[in-house]
């Protein structure tokens, strides 16, 4: 049978796996909605890709306790320069958009 350790440490693997899994679905979510926030606003997604930044615990408004993440990306307006935005995802839930300033063409 197994012993005490042992399903300690099975526990540990699969919570592991069940937090990469979630952070995946995650990373899939804000990029869709960062090239979608990006083409709405007429810029241009770098690189393809989000870069997780920051990971916290906050409360949604119903008070559950939520990881809270930051995503960072680069933009570009014109093609010359790069920028950086940021996504805050609740849960599995888009929180805010920002964009640092840029020029317009």
């Amino acid at each position: 049978m197994f012993r005490l350790p042992d399903l300690i440490l099975l526990a540990a693997v699969i919570l592991v796996c069940l937090y990469w899994l979630n952070a995946q679905r995650v990373k899939e979510l804000v990029l869709g909605a960062a090239k979608a926030h990006c083409d709405k606003v007429g810029v241009q997604l770098l690189d393809e890709g989000v870069v997780l930044r920051r990971l916290w615990f906050k409360r949604d408004a119903k008070g559950n306790m939520r990881l809270w993440r930051r995503f960072q990306f680069e933009f570009s307006s014109t093609g010359d320069e790069r920028y950086s935005g940021r996504v805050d995802v609740l849960g599995q839930r888009i929180q805010n958009f920002s964009l640092d300033p840029h020029r317009v063409p």
